[in-house]
């Protein structure tokens, strides 16, 4: 990212939420739980899903990759706020801010692919139980997640060269919390189309398109629960598709409202909350709906509970 006079930007700076005072720190304190409890949560969820050979399923290696995802996702969103709001300094170096831009583009990405590959991982369980372990075999499953992974990386690459490659008007001011690419753009004074269109076409291809193929999916789920004769059955397989829809809805429609609305819409007070949603409410929400609620996590959970408190009786036994 070049300037137009001989300057070189070395520091960017953020306003964040410095136009609400009265509310600055209730945010902080809001996006530090969210934080604690995303990593708490995806970390639970990952223990389990490798210490239980019973969790060694199709779902939970999915699960645990969207785990992973949701932990640098967040961190890479989150945690420079927080630091730089205890430290009072709302500065961040270029190479810090590129590395900022290209991680939360590429976990977020990632996810858009991820979470389509999930629908149909269940659409297959469900509508197909007889040929699901041979559709989804451990091969087929681990090329998929690392597609979904070369997918996010690489749109992000091509996202973030882009934006590099422009010339800044002069100011360092990012008027956000975080090095999101539309926020970086406003400092830009040459044409931005090619960027734009580039944006374009790659929001299409990981925003609607993937969440059409979930809609396709879960409907076909829900012909089948459909089908059902056990009403409670029915019931719970339904509580658990509608809440896997509610995270799926918030996630993507809040994404879909920040990178496919008209260019001439000019709100970025609002981008500041709807980020803190994508970035901080749905991967604190993700662990919780998808796997915390299920009996065999909470059974697998309980198991090594149980085991840790052995294994340190035992030790203080023999001492």
């Amino acid at each position: 990212m070049n300037k137009t006079n001989a300057t070189v930007i070395s520091n960017f700076i953020f306003l964040g939420f410095t136009h609400y005072p009265k509310v600055e720190i209730t945010i902080f304190v809001l996006c530090l739980l969210m934080y604690l409890i995303t990593l708490l949560g995806n970390v639970i969820l990952i223990s389990v899903s490798v210490l239980d050979s019973h969790l060694h399923t199709p779902m939970y290696f999915f699960l645990s990759n969207l785990s992973c995802l949701d932990i640098w996702y967040t961190s890479s969103a989150l945690t420079p706020m927080l630091v730089n709001f205890v430290s009072g300094k709302n500065t961040i170096s270029f190479s810090g801010c590129a590395a900022q831009m290209y991680f939360s583009l590429a976990m977020g990405s990632t996810e858009c692919v991820l979470l389509s590959v999930m629908a149909y991982d269940r659409y297959v369980a469900i509508c197909n139980p007889l040929r699901y372990p041979i559709i989804m075999n451990k091969k087929i499953c681990v090329q998929i997640a690392a597609g979904s992974w070369v997918t996010g990386s690489f749109t992000a690459l091509v996202e973030l060269v882009s934006v590099l490659q422009l010339s800044l008007c002069g100011s360092s001011v990012i008027n956000h919390f975080t090095c999101e690419i539309l926020a970086v753009l406003k400092l830009v004074c040459v044409d931005t189309s090619k960027v734009q269109l580039i944006m374009l076409v790659i929001s299409v291809l990981l925003l609607p398109m993937p969440m059409l193929l979930i809609c396709i999916s879960y409907a076909f789920i829900l012909s089948s629960i459909l089908r059902i004769s056990s009403l409670n059955g029915r019931s719970k397989a339904f509580s658990t598709c509608a809440a896997h829809l509610s995270v799926v809805v918030l996630f993507y429609g809040t994404a879909l409202s920040m990178y496919l609305k008209p260019s001439t819409i000019d709100s970025q007070e609002i981008d500041k909350f709807i980020a803190l949603v994508y970035a901080g409410l749905t991967p604190m929400l993700n662990p919780i709906i998808y796997s915390l609620r299920n009996r065999e996590v909470k059974v697998a959970v309980k198991k090594l509970l149980i085991r840790n408190s052995l294994c340190i009786i035992g030790v203080d036994t023999h001492f």
